[in-house]
Formats: C-alpha cells, structure tokens, sequence
C-alpha cells in the first residue's frame, strides 16, 4: 500500500506538476481512501521523502553501537553513508525526486528540515564522544555540519549525472576531506600529488644563473637564455 502510494503520487508529480496534485488524485490513481493515504503519510510533502524516517532511524541505531573503541569522526562519516546508500538502492526515484525538489521551493524547505535532523543525530552523538574535551560540544557541531555537507556534494554531484557516475566515489572523496581535516591520523590524500623536492649539489662560488639554470633544467624547465 505504501509503495502504491509513492509509486502514483510521482506519476502524477511528472504528469501534472508537484502543485497541480491533490491528495485526493493520488488515492483516487491508487484505488484507495484518504485514510489510508494519512495512515502512512502525514503530509503531501511527506510522499516525496517516504524514505527518510526509516533512514534516520538506522543511522540511530548506528551511532547508538558505537563504542569507544570507534573513531568518532570515522563513525559519523560511516553513518553518512547510510544516507547514500538509501538513495543509491532507487537510482532512477532518486535522480526524479532531486528534479522535482529543484522546481518546488517547499520541497526544498522540506528537504532542509530532513537535512538538518540527520545533522542533529550526528551532533548528538559526537557530543557524547567528546563530552568533558575542551570546545567538546562546538568541535561536536562543526564536524557533524561538515559530514552532512561533504555527503551533500558528493550525492548532489552523483544525482546531477543522472545517476550515472559512481555514487560510493563521490562521497567517498568527500567524506575524506572531513576525515583528514578533523583527524590527522587519517594521512594525506593519495590523490592528490606530492611535490617534487630538489635537492642540488653545486661548487662554491657557482654563479647564481648556473644554479638557476641547473634547477630549471633537473625540473624539466627550458632555462632562461643567460644574460
């Protein structure tokens, strides 16, 4: 019932227009009452996001296992990927409900207010981690803040491929930019390059413009024509 529900809310969505939907169209499409619409969904709003309360409640449950013998910013950035992981199940229902969120401004608000619960859950969790540590409860917030934004941009560029690039990487590569930011451990980025070190023997007294010259030219530089 429930995905019958979902599954004629967004025909219609694509067919006549998110606004242009009533309640009363999506029940009359699935063959049942408006009972059992509100049975399932508080709101119109609420069909678009049928998903997330489920997914907030296992990203909980998540956080709720983890013990002191987890990193807590690895734990978080983990339980980011629950998010993603929702939303990859259904490729072609996600991809349609991030264009529908684009043209209705109460989506968007919507989504906000979905956005900033998992942001909560994820504050709160940390705030128990570092409960007692100096700035505990700002370190807390900003690290959850930065999780769910780097999650964001990871899924938003994957959502605007149209579902085609790889999901995992993006967020991935997001999610490793918080890590290394917020623990040091976590190393350098192996995709980034590494600069090259020079390391030059010259005899005492060598003219500054040899020196330059034989540094342009280890570096693959074509020298200067000396003056």
């Amino acid at each position: 019932m429930r995905d019958a529900l979902v599954a004629a809310a967004f025909r219609l969505f694509l067919e006549r227009g998110y606004e242009q939907t009533t309640v009363d169209d999506i029940v009359a499409l699935a063959g049942v009452g408006r009972r059992s619409f509100f049975r399932y969904f508080p709101s119109k709003e609420d069909v678009v996001f049928p998903d997330h309360e489920r997914c907030l409640a296992d990203m909980t449950e998540f956080l709720g296992r983890g013990g002191d013998e987890h990193d807590p910013v690895a734990r978080v950035c983990d339980a980011a990927r629950l998010v993603l992981r929702m939303y990859a199940e259904n490729p072609t229902f996600s991809v349609q409900r991030y264009r529908l969120t684009k043209k209705v401004p109460g989506l968007r608000t919507y989504e906000l207010s979905v956005v900033w619960r998992y942001e909560r859950a994820l504050a709160e969790y940390l705030r128990r981690r570092f409960a007692g540590q100096p700035d505990g409860t700002l370190r807390a917030d900003v690290i959850a803040a930065a999780v769910v934004a780097a999650h964001n941009n990871g899924l938003r560029s994957w959502l605007r491929s149209d579902g085609e690039s790889d999901a995992s990487a993006e967020v991935d590569h997001a999610l490793a930019l918080v890590q290394r930011t917020f623990t040091p451990s976590a190393g350098p980025d192996p995709a980034e390059d590494v600069e090259d070190v020079v390391v030059l023997v010259s005899r005492r007294g060598a003219p500054m413009w040899r020196v330059v010259q034989e540094i342009e030219a280890t570096l693959g530089h074509p020298p200067d024509r000396q003056n």
